[in-house]
């Protein structure tokens, strides 16, 4: 047998022993003791290679690059990568900020980043598996500044410091005591929001002069508004929107049909729901109630286990508001779930139904008491999103998603006072003073009801069915492709039975989008793109985008040191709605079936509403990011906009013979107005936990064009025989006059405070009179006019103070309350229409389970 090595107990190194065959006399060693420790050494380094090797091919692998703001590389960052409560791995980012994390279990990881100068970053959590190589890209904020990233702006996760337009972000922590989110829309530059009526009542919001139904609104990215843009925000409740991951609310203001398609004509509102991120299921309860019979009742359950995320919520909110026959109740639920297929490839469900009932009073100041009535909606919205990114820089999404909105709009019994004339009984109102705050005032009774219409039920319908892919990439130099398809199925129809409408529409919509973004030396930000959209009612329409940000002095500590300059240029498209359609002058005939006119007076389908604008603005840094200010100026041109056109105007101006058309009036695209302004905000940190924010818009906005309401052209303005001389827009504007409620000055300021266990807010919206008219056009006790009043400034300004504070008594439990309008306000409305006085309201916060 051959003479074998005998491992040293002592010294743990291998040394050799004479072994002798049987039966003879001696042998000599096999070989010398250094080649047979070379061997050996030979043989530990290929086991520990193979055992590495073994595990490398069983770890996440976690890269990307830590940057800051402006993309500069950080480098020295430390990047923890962690899982539960455990840190699994940990790296330093490399000179130009690159790093990789191995880790051999599987899991849910969130990365915790830090570096000197920065505010620590917690990213959002995710998946990985034994085998997967997993990028994530961390974006570091100076010390003084809170993370702040923009999705509308370009489709794509966007440092606000480096987009070319105006952003506003309203973090899930501004809503943690709000009953909607009407009220914070106010706390931005350039928005105006008006309420007509209590809680429940229409919520319009008004960004830099635009329409009411001119903003582009995504729920979790699935478009929300109705059929030609109207959204109604009073009814959207806080639930959803405030949770333990990025959610809250997103404002763009300016048009962005580039990315968006239709409706995004003076706005983008972006509303995102929370996603769980606890690896243990948590609870939150909070159960509130105040004055006006108020009470509000909500309950969340979020957590992720593996692959799985999950968050859902369900409130219920009730109040009787201040005036008769006024009472509101919503009930809102929430989902968000999401399944990670692989680390880089999501499924994730989204929905959010709204179930709402309010009553509806009136302009209840125009008659002296309310209407019986009511309004009932149910908004669903949700959608299905497969997203993947691949290990380069090759990012897709496609998403299905549904909007099924649906309105009823009960009249009971008629109220007020009966007179009955040629067979028909109306219901007259109170006798009432108006005033305006212009200073002139009308008395009398308005007409309120009509036997023909009481009780009746009207129902509209607003459906529509998307699919959207979007594929981008980014090459190098960091330029980033991105193009996108879109296709919508819109159904509407509106039924009243009291005139005998029944009024049907479907539409199919296409949109290709392409678009480029990148950055020079990480100074000069640029995106630029454009959409080709292929509308069912208005044809083929072009939408195209330009977006500069350049930065020429960096941020630092120094003062006055960090400057940024942005510029935009954008357009935007607008559908008109189901009412625009059918009460259009093409469309008046077509259901007529006046074919002959169409054809003789070359009558053209309604039109596309369109928009364009350029702004620009400066970021100065003051006082080490501490105090910031921020300046802009907006330009936007809104034309091919609706006008009711009398028949009166429609012989002479048109030439169309309306007793051969056999019309009263139709709507044309020939409104026009400009709107332009500036816009100034503050915001500054004088110490840790106090934060002091403050912004003023003056908006110069005037009608250029219109043939319902030129009185020198056409005489079409109405007039108060009471007011004579004056000439007044019944129901539109006056051409060289301000459009209806649309302040020249709003403004607001904030004042937070957030401590360990206290925090608390002082906010107020303030604004100008602005022009608006009462509506009783031939509505008084004699089919008369003294009931119009002077347009110019008719809407009184206000000042809507709030003010909110939370204690959080352990980890567990939390108290709150919130005090609205604290001057008790009744003029905040429009004309007619009475706000909320004075209210409170208080509770409870419960928290059970979670890491």
């Amino acid at each position: 047998m051959a003479g074998m090595y005998r491992v040293s107990q002592e010294t743990g190194s291998a040394s050799a022993h004479p072994t002798t065959f049987p039966g003879g006399n001696g042998g000599a060693s096999f070989m010398s003791t250094p080649v047979r420790r070379l061997s050996a050494s030979h043989l530990l380094s290929a086991v520990l290679f193979l055992l590495a090797s073994a595990l490398s091919s069983h770890a996440v692998i976690v890269r990307g690059t830590v940057t800051d703001p402006l993309g500069a590389a950080v480098a020295g960052a430390r990047v923890q990568l962690i899982q539960g409560k455990q840190v699994a791995a940990s790296a330093t980012s490399s000179p130009d900020g690159s790093f990789e994390i191995r880790s051999t279990a599987p899991g849910r990881f969130v990365l915790l980043t830090s570096a000197a100068t920065f505010t620590p970053s917690i990213g959002q959590d995710f998946y990985g598996g034994r085998t997967d190589i997993i990028t994530r890209n961390i974006i570091l904020e100076i010390a003084t500044v809170t993370a702040q990233v923009t999705v509308t702006t370009t489709g794509l996760p966007t440092p606000l410091q480096q987009a070319s337009s105006a952003i506003t972000l309203i973090p899930p922590s501004a809503l943690a005591t709000r009953v909607g989110i009407v009220d914070e829309l106010r706390y931005s530059p350039g928005s105006t929001v008006v309420l007509t009526g209590q809680y429940g009542g229409v919520g319009s919001l008004f960004v830099r002069g635009g329409n009411s139904d001119a903003n582009k609104v995504l729920i979790d990215g699935i478009p929300a508004n109705d059929v030609g843009g109207r959204f109604d925000f009073g009814t959207v409740s806080s639930t959803g929107l405030t949770g333990p991951t990025i959610s809250g609310v997103e404002l763009y203001r300016g048009p962005n049909s580039a990315l968006y398609g239709s409706d995004a004509v003076a706005s983008v509102v972006n509303m995102a729901s929370p996603r769980g991120s606890s690896m243990h299921p948590v609870i939150n309860y909070s159960g509130d109630a105040g004055n006006f019979h108020t009470y509000r009742n909500e309950v969340a359950l979020s957590g992720a286990h593996n692959k799985l995320d999950y968050y859902g919520a369900f409130s219920r909110f009730d109040s009787s508001n201040a005036l008769p026959l006024d009472r509101y109740h919503s009930a809102t639920s929430v989902a968000n779930l999401g399944y990670s297929l692989t680390a880089n490839t999501q499924a994730r469900f989204t929905l959010r139904n709204g179930v709402s009932a309010t009553g509806t009073p009136n302009a209840h100041d125009f008659f002296g008491i309310s209407s019986n009535g009511k309004q009932a909606d149910q908004d669903l919205y949700s959608g299905l999103t497969l997203e993947n990114r691949t290990q380069g820089n090759w990012h897709n999404l496609v998403r299905y998603g549904i909007a099924r909105k649906r309105e009823q709009l009960y009249s009971y019994e008629p109220v007020g006072l009966p007179v009955t004339a040629f067979g028909f009984t109306t219901y007259y109102g109170d006798v009432v003073t108006i005033r305006g705050a212009n200073g002139y005032s009308a008395t009398g009774r308005a007409a309120l009801n009509f036997d023909s219409t009481s009780p009746s039920r009207n129902d509209a319908v607003s459906n529509r069915d998307e699919l959207y892919y979007q594929t981008d990439y980014t090459f190098p130099k960091r330029i980033t492709a991105l193009f996108s398809f879109r296709y919508e199925d819109e159904r509407g129809s509106f039924v009243n039975p009291a005139f005998f409408t029944n009024q049907k529409l479907q539409r199919t919509n296409f949109q290709y989008t392409l678009q480029f973004q990148g950055d020079i030396k990480n100074r000069l930000f640029y995106s630029l793109g454009g959409a080709v959209e292929k509308n069912h009612l208005y044809g083929i329409a072009g939408t195209p985008r330009i977006g500069l940000a350049y930065v020429p002095v960096r941020p630092s500590a120094r003062f006055f040191h960090g400057t940024r300059l942005r510029a935009s240029v954008a357009t935007g498209v607008q559908e008109p709605s189901l009412s625009s359609e059918f009460t259009s002058l093409y469309g008046q005939l077509l259901t007529a079936g006046n074919t002959t006119a169409i054809a003789d007076y070359n009558v053209k389908p309604i039109q596309a509403l369109r928009s364009r604008t350029y702004d620009i603005g400066v970021e100065q840094n003051i006082l080490n990011q501490r105090l910031i200010l921020k300046g802009g100026y907006f330009h936007n041109q809104f034309d091919h906009q609706l006008d009711f056109i009398d028949k009166g105007t429609l012989e002479s101006v048109f030439g169309i013979k309306t007793s051969v058309a056999q019309l009263y009036g139709a709507l044309l695209n020939t409104l026009e107005f400009r709107a332009q302004g500036l816009e100034i905000e503050v915001q500054y940190q004088p110490l840790n936990h106090l934060f002091l924010r403050g912004g003023y818009t003056y908006l110069a906005s005037v009608v250029t064009q219109s043939f319902s309401s030129d009185a020198a052209a056409n005489g079409t303005s109405a007039t108060n025989p009471n007011l004579p001389g004056i000439p007044i827009g019944s129901s539109y504007p006056l051409v060289g006059a301000r459009p209806f409620r649309r302040p020249p000055h709003t403004g607001f300021f904030a004042a937070e405070y957030t401590g360990t266990k206290f925090s608390a807010a002082f906010k107020g919206a303030l604004a100008s009179r602005s022009d608006d008219s009462t509506f009783q056009s031939y509505n008084d006790f004699n089919g008369g006019n003294t009931l119009l009043l002077p347009n110019k400034d008719l809407d009184f300004g206000y000042a809507k103070l709030d003010l909110n504070g939370t204690y959080a008594i352990n980890r567990h439990l939390t108290a709150f309350t919130e005090l609205g309008n604290l001057l008790s306000q009744q003029h905040i409305g429009p004309i007619g229409y009475p706000g909320l006085p004075f209210t409170v309201r208080a509770g409870l916060k419960v928290r059970i389970g979670g890491d």
